[in-house]
């Protein structure tokens, strides 16, 4: 039975959420900037509303206010919907070649993205009959520095970036293998460049090695990784050269044309 007072508790939020996307919507339908006088009146909420909900919009960079009293919406929005947009895309070309390497090797294969500091795992291709496995998460989250995927984007950043991440995440470790100096990181990124592939070596979790090659956009920018993840006994080294070929078919799927 729902308690009337949590109903209570839950009203205003929801109220001032349809007020947000109201507000939002309407800035939506304009090509510019329009004033809160305007928007008010639009929307039929009371200026004071209006103006306190959207400077709440304005700090997360939801909205902009060009000018004093005038409002746009914002580029975090577009920031927002291009890492959807790449997510999708990625994994709509992926998942068949995905599930094809899987087939050839009987491990599982993930395709995995970039948020700020982590890797999102966003699909993977396994089968439960292949026996013992290492099977990450949809959903899963792993640092950069500890992942194969995560070297990929760190080696792929300027070294004033690197240094940056280290000094935010102070470079913690998992496992006795986990890198957690900055030099002896910047080393392993410069293979990374030089072989434009890269491991790790049960450095997020004990008993477990993985292989990834990056996949790129028809700019010719990072925009995920794929990888191969099995135990440390167990990873065939012969799987590169087919791990990097699947990589190389996605990026063509996305535009992506390799250099003669």
């Amino acid at each position: 039975m729902r308690n009337s007072d949590d109903d209570n508790d839950r009203a205003p939020s929801i109220q001032v959420l349809e007020r947000m996307f109201t507000l939002m919507n309407e800035l939506a339908s304009r090509e510019g900037s329009t004033t809160l006088k305007d928007i008010s009146e639009k929307t039929g909420l009371h200026p004071s509303t209006a103006h306190r909900i959207l400077n709440d919009l304005v700090i997360g960079r939801f909205v902009d206010r060009p000018e004093p009293g005038h409002y746009r919406l914002g580029m975090r929005l577009l920031e927002l919907g291009n890492f959807v947009k790449a997510r999708l895309n990625v994994r709509d070309a992926a998942l068949k070649p995905m599930r094809e390497l899987h087939q050839m090797i009987q491990q599982p294969v993930n395709l995995s993205v970039r948020q700020a500091d982590e890797i999102v795992y966003v699909e993977r291709a396994y089968s439960e009959r292949s026996g013992m496995q290492v099977v990450r998460a949809i959903g899963g989250r792993a640092p950069l520095h500890l992942t194969s995927v995560g070297k990929l984007f760190l080696a792929a950043d300027e070294a004033t970036r690197v240094r940056a991440y280290a000094t935010k995440t102070g470079l913690s470790g998992h496992t006795r293998n986990s890198i957690t100096q900055l030099a002896a990181l910047e080393k392993e990124l410069a293979k990374v460049r030089q072989n434009g592939f890269a491991r790790d070596n049960e450095e997020l979790e004990l008993g477990v090695r993985c292989m990834a090659a990056g996949i790129y956009d028809d700019q010719g920018k990072l925009i995920a990784g794929l990888s191969i993840s099995a135990p440390a006994d167990r990873l065939d080294e012969g799987w590169l050269a087919k791990l990097q070929a699947t990589a190389r078919q996605i990026s063509g799927a996305l535009g992506f044309a390799l250099n003669e």
